[in-house]
């Protein structure tokens, strides 16, 4: 049997700039993205149906006798999985209007018109993202999810650091390989783990909830708050709060990040910070790809949204609730604007387009320091993004 996890579209559209370059699946929130999340619960092969442009880079469905088609915005339960193995060939699930899961038919590899199916109902608690600001709302709950079922896999190391201190080790995990030196892990409120080659050092402070995932470092004296998943190979200094780094990306100096994602291959220069409050405590509204408009989030605490491959030079000031595309170079001495789009230079009213073929050339080597390579495949996704 394959697992497909399908894109519905206005909900990829909505998470856009984080979707521009992946499937929703393919989003970290916890300590796994969604996909590693099924794959973990299932032991199932993956397969996507996304955008159009991103499919070349994703494995497609193959006409097989049994396929599981589920939403890939929603994370997986123990109960969720029960009721979604128990599908007979051409049923579904959804939970009120939210499709969730459909058992296909043979011979069928793409999902078909829903209203013809026998459909059932599943009530209990669901992680499904939805907006941009879902991805860290939701990463506290998903990063203690996702601890418990490592839990069950395998034990921890010991913190075998004379100068570390570590309050309520029982919440706390730490994978072969990680390196921690004379800091402090807090895990009286919240879990910890830190993941395979990860590197806590010396001076850090850490509040769970928290993931460090593989290979990632916090630089000396870094202050990680509750809620906060670094994802793998991202390196990291200062303060950050209730913020998700899907991976590869630094913000390796001084400056405050708060309620904030950012995409891979990202960079915040030195002394970057972000608002995550409004001064008069409104709710923040935020750039929305489908409306071509900004829209209310409902929240009080927003920040910085971040595409893949852009970059922030030192002293960038972000304004609450601000949206960068992908492949953006911000700079300059003034707060830059609250929307950003692909590709922009400078970021300032009327910047001028970053040119496709210098912006390859930047992502081609930032990706060599972590031993990637820019695929075809990907150059064609930036290709597709690219100002017309």
């Amino acid at each position: 049997m394959q697992l497909v996890l399908v894109d519905m579209p206005h909900t990829w559209a909505n998470l856009q700039p984080i979707t521009s370059t992946r499937p929703i699946s393919h989003i970290r929130v916890g300590i796994f993205t969604i996909a590693e999340k099924w794959a973990n619960y299932t032991g199932l092969p993956l397969a996507y149906l996304t955008q159009p442009y991103l499919q070349p880079k994703y494995t497609l469905p193959t006409v097989q006798d049994e396929a599981l088609f589920v939403n890939g915005a929603v994370c997986p339960t123990p109960v969720l999985w029960q009721r979604i193995e128990a599908l007979q060939a051409g049923e579904a699930l959804f939970s009120k209007d939210l499709f969730l899961a459909y058992r296909a038919q043979a011979g069928e590899s793409s999902l078909p018109p829903l209203p013809h199916a026998q459909t059932h109902e599943f009530v209990g608690e669901l992680t499904c993202l939805q907006q941009l600001t879902d991805i860290f709302a939701y990463n506290g709950k998903e990063i203690q999810a996702d601890f418990q079922w490592i839990k069950t896999q395998r034990k921890s190391a010991p913190i075998e650091d004379k100068h570390t201190v570590v309050y309520n080790p029982d919440n706390v995990f730490i994978e072969e390989g990680a390196s921690i030196k004379a800091s402090v892990l807090d895990a009286s409120k919240g879990v910890i783990y830190i993941g395979k080659n990860a590197e806590v050092q010396i001076g850090s402070l850490i509040q769970g909830n928290f993931a460090l995932c593989e290979g990632a470092v916090i630089n000396v004296g870094g202050k990680m708050r509750p809620d906060t998943t670094i994802g793998v190979y991202c390196k990291v200094g200062g303060e950050i709060s209730n913020s998700v780094l899907i991976g590869y990306s630094n913000k390796g100096h001084d400056g405050f990040l708060g309620n904030a994602v950012l995409g891979e291959w990202c960079n915040l220069g030195a002394d970057t910070n972000t608002s995550n409050l409004k001064n008069n405590y409104s709710s923040v509204r935020i750039w929305n790809y489908p409306a071509q408009d900004y829209v209310d989030t409902g929240k009080q605490f927003c920040g910085l949204m971040m595409g893949d491959h852009s970059k922030a030079g030192i002293n960038t000031m972000f304004n609450t609730g601000t949206v960068v595309g992908v492949s953006a170079n911000v700079f300059g001495g003034d707060f830059p604007p609250k929307y950003i789009p692909h590709f922009a230079w400078g970021g300032g009213k009327n910047s001028p387009t970053f040119e496709l073929d210098k912006a390859f050339e930047v992502a081609q080597r930032v990706m060599e320091r972590r031993g990637k390579t820019l695929t075809e495949a990907e150059k064609a996704i930036l290709t597709t993004l690219y100002p017309k």
